[in-house]
């Protein structure tokens, strides 16, 4: 009879782990999976003791209750390599968080700090317990994606001196806990570090896309792009054959209702956050997820420093529930790709520059694109996704379709192009090019040497997508973006797919600049016209 299936923490199936029943202290059955992860074994019903081991992954002991007709088990093992995180990701300078890594080999944790340079801050420590493989975590079974991987709860229970805990740097700051084992292995965890008590140290506020880190994170087999609806019943095998996202004959998964997708964790390892061991920020942006996550808004706060602009950080949650008091900052940041944003965020930002007066900088693209809530203080829920059948991100009101809609966002709460000027459309997606100048004689080209038709934006340390500032996903202009919004400069990507520049300036005193491109931050450290222009427009709106 099928008793489960094992995977590993892509859920991908795994074949040939040694499996032992154990009933009443005695063996009643040994078996090896098959090349689709398929647990088959004759036993009765009953309560048993499962052991679990195949080579490169960690073994583990797990009970399980075997019924007829019960759902078949889901079985998980962790593979041995390094990886782990800090929990709350999030925190402010002194307060203290938990260190949480997956090791099959002694290893050294270090806390480093991410601007122009990485800056060692302090060891951490070398962690090697007493006994056997005592650094290996062990995941529950099933679907951790919407509860967390349990990090730490598995042999941590008697001995307080075995938990990990680290307590944030005064100095706020991107930072980075490294893990170096001691074979060569590395692994690299963020750890946002915002002010101490929520007072400003300086006077621009940046928000980093954690939001976006978490969508796109599919570390045990789900995120927002891979079976957002829930695990498939059987491991995959082949990614190309079986996901939805790739077959031409399955619903895409955008289709299902909003209901149908289910929470995902932030408990969990990023590995598309972490950096290579000697990364310097001039370095070009290696892989394919890297290019639009932590890595490259990275290079932000690099050229903030560079140029000398003080700045604080802070994660999407802390500007949901109010940490971050925008009446403190005279210039917010967002940028690379803050696609997701809960209402909170949008309304709070959406008041302190039309009322407030506040200045907005938006240095990215897809920004603001969909809803999310946070079911818990460790869980988010995309609300809306895609309803258009050909996938358009946008698309006709369900309750009026002659009215046309931007985004999943603008459908779940409003117009995300009433803040940003602009919002995202399908043209433009993976490709890259510079922007040409349209006016010339606006102040944000002071100094660039710029004129009408130039071009700027060639340089780029973004690999994913190279070609230009204007590129991976692209915002333009829409009938949402305010009145008076002023169209200065457009990419040059192909179906009229170029990002447009803009500015809008509210009654309050508020202004707006956006750039409607993931790539701009990839560009600011070695484009001199990108980097000028968004030095010009920091300091015009830090003076007003």
């Amino acid at each position: 009879m099928l008793i489960g299936y094992v995977s590993d923490e892509r859920y991908v199936a795994l074949e040939d782990v040694g499996i032992e029943f154990e009933r009443d202290g005695n063996t009643v059955a040994v078996v090896r999976s098959t090349p689709r992860g398929r647990v088959i074994a004759d036993l009765p019903p009953g309560r048993y003791d499962v052991t679990l081991r195949k080579s490169g992954f960690g073994r583990k002991r797990v009970t399980v209750d075997i019924a007829d007709g019960r759902r078949a088990h889901q079985f998980r093992l962790l593979s041995d390599r390094l990886t782990g995180y800090v929990w709350p990701r999030w925190v402010r300078g002194g307060d203290r968080a938990e260190l949480l890594f997956h090791a099959l080999e002694p290893y050294r944790l270090s806390l480093w700090r991410y601007g122009w340079r990485r800056e060692f801050v302090r060891t951490l420590g070398w962690w090697d317990e007493h006994g056997p493989d005592a650094n290996m975590q062990i995941t529950p079974d099933g679907d951790y994606t919407q509860t967390g991987v349990a990090f730490n709860k598995t042999g941590y229970g008697n001995n307080p001196h075995h938990t990990q805990l680290v307590t944030a740097p005064g100095r706020g700051g991107l930072h980075y806990v490294h893990a170096d084992g001691e074979s060569g292995a590395f692994f690299a965890a963020p750890w946002i570090v915002s002010p101490a008590a929520g007072a400003a140290t300086a006077p621009i506020a940046v928000v980093m896309s954690t939001n976006t880190w978490n969508a796109y994170n599919n570390f045990g087999g789900r995120s927002n792009y891979i079976n957002p609806a829930g695990l498939l019943p059987e491991p995959t095998v082949n990614g190309r054959q079986e996901l939805s996202r790739y077959r031409a004959d399955a619903p895409p998964d955008w289709l299902a209702p909003d209901e149908a997708f289910l929470p995902l964790s932030f408990e969990r390892p990023e590995p598309f956050n972490s950096v290579p061991r000697d990364a310097d920020p001039t370095d070009p942006i290696a892989g394919r997820q890297p290019n639009h996550l932590a890595p490259a808004e990275w290079r932000l706060l690099a050229w903030l420093e560079r140029e000398g602009f003080g700045y604080d950080v802070y994660s999407d949650a802390q500007l949901h529930d109010g940490t971050l008091d925008l009446t403190g900052y005279r210039v917010l940041m967002i940028s690379t790709h803050p696609e997701y944003w809960t209402r909170q965020q949008y309304e709070r930002t959406l008041d302190w520059v039309e009322r407030g007066g506040g200045r907005l900088l938006y240095l990215g693209g897809n920004g603001i694109n969909a809803a999310v809530e946070y079911p818990t203080p460790t869980t988010m829920h995309v609300l809306s996704h895609l309803a258009a059948v050909d996938g358009s991100l946008g698309q006709p009101d369900p309750a009026d379709p002659t009215r046309w809609l931007d985004s999943r966002f603008h459908r779940a709460v409003g117009p995300e192009a009433r803040l940003l000027g602009v919002a995202t459309t399908e043209t433009g997606i993976m490709t890259a090019a510079p922007y040409r100048v349209i006016r010339a004689d606006h102040w944000i080209f002071e100094g660039t040497g710029l004129r009408e038709g130039d071009l700027f934006g060639l340089e780029s340390q973004h690999e994913r997508v190279s070609g230009g500032a204007s590129g991976h996903e692209t915002d333009k202009m829409s009938a949402q973006s305010p009145a008076g919004t002023v169209l200065l400069a457009k990419g040059l990507n192909p179906d009229e797919g170029g990002a447009e520049i803009i500015v809008h300036e509210t009654a309050s005193g508020g202004a707006v600049f956006s750039v409607g491109s993931i790539v701009w931050p990839a560009c600011l450290l070695v484009d001199p016209g990108v980097s000028r222009i968004t030095s010009n427009v920091v300091r015009r709106f830090l003076a007003r």
